[in-house]
């Protein structure tokens, strides 16, 4: 199988994908980030009364004349225990921000414009005109209007506005679940002792982080030895558990114990692609078992976190149903670039930015597959597109944002 352009598999394993037809109800604490199934309508007005916005004391407006005589006080009205009467002419409740304003008042006389005088007597420093700081009932929204549209992601404004119109939980998308499983001998958790020849297995958690950086549910499906039937029952553990992603992390390559490819062959796996013109993350593979995704990592660390922030963190929004993002951003580059050969580079990079300008995308120094310290210190993926001629500091450039 030839190597495929990356474009070619970019639309392949993420532009035909559609959202998860599931929903679940989730309570409003677990909605955040999350994409609204169905309009979201007002169970109650808000507020539900006319309300004061300010400190003071509730009037009638036609008692604050230029020759008025002082209020009689006689009661206040606090949230949530609102002044049981009705004002009389010449009355006054004091009454604070948020409070219920009382039947007959019209008006807030804030306290900075108020006079508090010997038995129970306010005067009034300024008049106020009917329906100054107040409220009315309905101001925010009234029961039966629309809150919220089906399909806005959720983020805090959205969730607090549902929470005041009486919603404690949501009809949402489902996440994404999405079973992760290394591979390898040599792999150990970080922890555990390490023998000779061994590694930690620091993709699973780079890799899992990613998938719930984009609305996915991440499955630690634990480590699989270089052995066929072990591999392949963790295949047949993801059908059964109906995950919608299956991703493996090493063993795609082409060596003797390189066994993903195998396995998947041995499954019946529908395989779109197996290695993309790309540098690092070649050997990526991508197909689909039913209804199951399988996305098939590079072992090497830099390798497998680029091309899952390539072409996974991208699928599993698809899935999630969240707005899909440019593939790469416009930028101008920090250093003299050599011509490319014909893979497309995704060389790690730091940004600088400066106002009214085009960001300044920086190659790190070392891009050596192997060297996760370089991946955590970059923010960018400067794109060298395949046959590239050379280009000098300050050229325009692609990169990608790496979150």
């Amino acid at each position: 199988m030839s190597l495929m352009p990356v474009e070619e598999a970019y639309r392949r394993l993420v532009s035909g994908a559609a959202p998860l037809p599931r929903v679940e109800t989730a309570p409003l604490r677990e909605a955040f980030g999350r994409v609204l199934r169905g309009d979201l309508h007002a169970r109650r007005t808000q507020p539900a009364f006319d309300a004061s916005a300010m400190d003071g004391y509730a009037v009638r407006s036609a008692d604050l004349g230029p020759d008025a005589a002082p209020l009689r006080l006689i009661g206040e009205s606090v949230a949530g225990a609102a002044f049981a009467g009705a004002l009389a002419p010449g009355e006054t409740v004091r009454i604070f921000t948020g409070a219920p304003v009382p039947d007959g008042a019209d008006a807030i006389l804030i306290q900075e414009n108020a006079e508090r005088l010997d038995g129970d007597l306010v005067r009034a420093l300024e008049p106020v005109s009917a329906g100054r700081h107040i409220r009315p009932a309905g101001v925010d929204f009234r029961e039966g209007d629309r809150l919220v549209e089906s399909g806005t992601v959720m983020g805090p404004g959205p969730i607090a506005l549902a929470a005041s119109g009486g919603h404690p939980s949501l009809s949402i998308l489902a996440r994404p679940r999405v079973a992760i499983l290394a591979t390898g001998d040599e792999l150990v958790l970080p922890g555990e002792p390490l023998g000779p020849s061994q590694i930690v297995a620091s993709n699973t958690f780079g890799v899992a982080a990613l998938v719930e950086a984009h609305g996915g549910r991440a499955l630690d499906y634990g480590i699989a030895r270089d052995e066929r039937d072990e591999i392949g029952a963790r295949v047949d553990r993801a059908l059964a558990e109906e995950v919608d992603i299956l991703v493996t992390i090493g063993g795609a390559s082409v060596g003797d114990r390189d066994l993903v490819a195998a396995v998947f062959a041995e499954k019946c796996v529908a395989l779109d692609f197996w290695k993309v013109a790309m540098r690092p993350g070649k050997p990526l593979m991508a197909g689909s078992l039913g209804a199951m995704r399988l996305v098939g990592l590079p072992g090497n660390p830099a390798s497998s976190m680029v091309a899952a922030t390539l072409f996974l963190g991208p699928l599993v929004r698809r899935l999630a149903g969240l707005p899909e993002r440019p593939f790469a951003l416009e930028g101008v580059l920090g250093a003299d670039m050599p011509a490319n050969d014909m893979r497309a580079d995704f060389i790690r990079a730091r940004l600088s930015r400066e106002a009214g300008r085009a960001p300044r995308v920086t190659p790190l120094d070392r891009q050596d597959s192997s060297l996760l310290s370089i991946y955590a210190r970059a923010d960018a993926l400067l794109l060298r597109e395949p046959h590239a001629p050379p280009a000098p500091a300050g050229s325009p450039c692609r990169y990608v944002v790496l979150d």
